[in-house]
């Protein structure tokens, strides 16, 4: 029988979310997102195959970023039984490692995306079979399935014998055909001449970067001469015209921006590092400012060493004076996402950078204005545990409304922080040092101050509201009481 696709969130201490599903005319906006563009159209007639007692186990979108996941591990095998709400796989997201339940009783009979293995976000890491006798048609679906992915890749690799491939090309193009449908990559110069000259493109091997068909392969497929107009990579590949020598002299100058230095080791990005290459790039789109404060942490530091055996931590005194002084001046605390508009956020949740092995992540403390010192720094114990495991979910990393990072017990003394997407300010904290300071009458003593920079959302956040906001924060440090309270 067909079954609506469903989905869940499980709120056990086994942090797993589960869903597996059948084809239905509902869709899952999570899973299946609307847009044609999101899936390619074999995928859209595989899907349409399966049958209702077959069901495919999909990646999950375990976070607002995430468009693929990582197999980390397949806790069942092909051929075990499984019970609705049983942990199936271990998946990677950009954050965190979080276990896959099965929302269906049923037999696993095929794996399609193994351990080690990346997917899109909605695409089939598995086959769920209700009775023996469909396992054999579910293992066929997916030897399909497998069978049909590596002929985009088989394409990829031309790029490096790009110049023996141009002088032949009638012979090695119908060679090169993959058997299944591929995505045809060319210039719109190359579509162009194309349809000018009726040749098929999904028959021509394009020479140029990562296989993309140039108006040079075009030409060469319909039997005419490349013309001046085609390009730099014609005139490269083609070494009897007089015009070779300024290609090669362009091919020699950019030799060197492509050159690899001998010994050295090209190490892909973790699905984290890649998150957060992503965040850092689309935080250069947003206008900000920085604005510094020094700030006396004696009174602090005397509070600190009373309250450390309790088990507060000074991440956990910065987190909750940033929370007070928010609640002062909320549009610190605000957020501009589209560029139109901001958001007054009712809660404020401070995000606090942590370095874990191989990335970083933004643990949030929730309504830290709230919470009272102590309950506060316990919470924040158990996030940095459960972020050193990956084992945080997605509104622990992601609903940060303000983030503080500390880069004091290292020594630093100041530095700028990038502004993370979707938030309006970042606090940085350098390290509380001796310091030689005048009072009103002239006399000088020595004070522990400490440099706190924050950058700012210029477009929500002005400099007198961050000036404003920083005299708020400094006055709680130098009278720290109230954290207490």
């Amino acid at each position: 029988m067909a079954s609506p696709l469903l989905s869940r969130v499980s709120l056990s201490n086994s942090s797993a979310i589960s869903f597996s599903s059948s084809i239905s005319s509902t869709p899952l906006p999570r899973l299946f997102p609307p847009s044609s563009t999101a899936f390619p159209a074999e995928s859209r007639r595989r899907i349409s195959t399966v049958q209702s007692k077959i069901r495919e186990i999909f990646m999950p979108a375990l976070s607002s970023t995430m468009t693929e996941g990582k197999i980390v591990s397949w806790v069942k095998s092909e051929g075990d039984v499984l019970s609705k709400g049983e942990s199936v796989v271990v998946v990677e997201s950009d954050k965190a490692d979080m276990d896959v339940e099965t929302f269906y009783d049923g037999i696993l009979a095929a794996i399609v995306v193994g351990e080690g293995e990346t997917a899109p976000v909605g695409a089939a890491i598995g086959l769920l079979a209700e009775t023996e006798e469909e396992i054999a048609e579910a293992k066929a679906k997916a030897s399909n399935t497998a069978s049909s992915s590596p002929p985009p890749a088989a394409s990829s690799p031309p790029p490096s014998p790009a110049p023996t491939a141009v002088t032949p090309p009638p012979k090695a193009a119908p060679a090169a055909v993959p058997e299944g449908p591929r995505k045809i990559v060319a210039t719109p110069y190359a579509k162009k001449l194309a349809k000018q000259h009726k040749v098929d493109i999904a028959s021509v091997v394009g020479s140029g970067p990562f296989g993309r068909i140039t108006p040079a392969d075009i030409e060469s497929a319909a039997g005419i001469s490349p013309s001046k107009s085609s390009g730099v990579s014609a005139a490269s590949s083609a070494p009897p015209p007089v015009s070779s020598p300024p290609p090669k002299a362009a091919s020699a100058a950019a030799a060197p921006a492509s050159a690899e230095i001998p010994g050295s080791t090209v190490v892909p990005f973790t699905t984290m590092q890649a998150a957060v290459s992503k965040n850092m790039l689309e935080s250069l789109s947003v206008p900000t400012f920085r604005v510094g404060y020094p700030v006396v942490t004696d009174a602090l530091d005397a509070l600190y060493e009373k309250v450390k055996p309790k088990g507060v931590t000074m991440t956990a005194l910065l987190a909750k004076a940033a929370a007070m002084a928010l609640a002062q001046h909320p549009v610190v605390n605000a957020s501009c996402k589209d560029g139109k508009s901001f958001t007054y956020n009712s809660s404020i949740n401070i995000a606090v950078a942590v370095a874990i092995n191989g990335g970083l992540i933004t643990p949030v403390l929730q309504n830290a204005d709230k919470l009272d010192l102590y309950l506060l720094s316990q919470k924040w114990k158990e996030l940095v545990e459960k972020a050193r495991a990956k084992q945080l979910q997605p509104h622990e990393y992601n609903s940060g409304t303000f983030t503080l990072s500390n880069l004091g017990m290292f020594g630093v003394d100041r530095f700028d922080a990038i502004l993370p997407p979707g938030q309006g300010a970042i606090m940085a904290v350098g390290a509380s040092k001796p310091t030689a300071v005048a009072d009103a009458d002239g006399f000088f003593s020595v004070k522990s101050k400490m440099l706190v920079n924050v950058t700012a959302d210029h477009r929500i956040v002005y400099g007198a509201d961050l000036a404003a906001f920083l005299q708020t924060f400094s006055k709680i440090i130098e009278n720290p009481e109230s954290l207490t309270l």
